[in-house]
């Protein structure tokens, strides 16, 4: 059974104990969507580390219907923010690879924004003395509902190992608003949810996790495929290990 009121004091100490040992005046720098994941990261780190320590940063692209969820977010936490768009860098780089010869795809209009995002939140951090938190959590990872490089980075992540169903609980133990422990989570580019896009739900997902429970066997198999499919965005980057105990000539 989980329990999200002993879970929210070890993370919180957790998080304390990361920036003694890695950086004991450094700040936390969090992006900012005004869904669940990254609230409930920014109010762990602001239990952890107080609100003069945490850093929220906004990156719309462009219009974003939602934007006011990231605002509201970082007006009920007190937490110091900025909000810097990218869609200039998103169109420039976009623009110029167009420009080069080759055709934009979907999987880059989808995953260069993430990137992006990443890319702005070490050089807000760099500037601030920071420490990237990555707010992904397992139920996302599990199936590679993240971007390599982009929302998959940084220094410290706290619910990389809580399912979207124990990520919702630890919220409401956190007092957060409703809105942002339910808004639905979506990609950003087609209108649709996270859910729509997997084609099965986070709880029905959580509970094969947890339980190895699926009673939809179609559904079992594709969650199976996504998740060994994308086990690469988990792992660390291979390298070549030469052999160095060759005996000399």
């Amino acid at each position: 059974m989980f329990d999200a009121a002993k879970t929210k004091e070890d993370v919180i100490q957790w998080i304390c104990d990361y920036f003694k040992n890695n950086g004991p005046d450094c700040n936390a720098v969090i992006g900012i969507s005004g869904g669940k994941d990254s609230s409930i990261v920014a109010a762990l780190c602001e239990k952890a580390l107080g609100k003069d320590r945490v850093f929220g940063v906004l990156m719309p692209q462009g219009e974003q219907h939602d934007i006011n969820f990231s605002k509201d977010l970082v007006d009920h936490l007190g937490i110091k923010h900025l909000e810097i768009n990218i869609k200039d860098s998103v169109d420039s780089l976009l623009s110029k690879i167009t420009q080069s010869g080759l055709s934009v795809n979907r999987q880059a209009q989808v995953n260069t924004p993430a990137r992006i995002r990443m890319t702005t939140l070490y050089a807000v951090s760099a500037i601030l003395n920071g420490r990237v938190a990555n707010t992904c959590n397992l139920s996302e990872d599990w199936v590679g509902y993240s971007t390599k490089y982009g929302d998959s980075a940084g220094d410290f992540s706290p619910l990389a190992n809580l399912t979207v169903t124990e990520v919702r609980l630890l919220g409401k133990e956190l007092a957060l608003p409703v809105k942002f422990i339910e808004k639905t989570p979506e990609d950003g580019l087609s209108g649709l949810s996270d859910e729509d896009n997997l084609g099965f739900t986070y709880a029905v997902l959580d509970k094969y996790i947890r339980e190895s429970i699926c009673e939809d066997i179609d559904i079992m198999a594709k969650i199976d495929k996504l998740h060994q499919t994308n086990l690469h965005k988990l792992s660390l980057i291979p390298s070549f290990k030469p052999n160095c105990n060759l005996s000399k000539v």
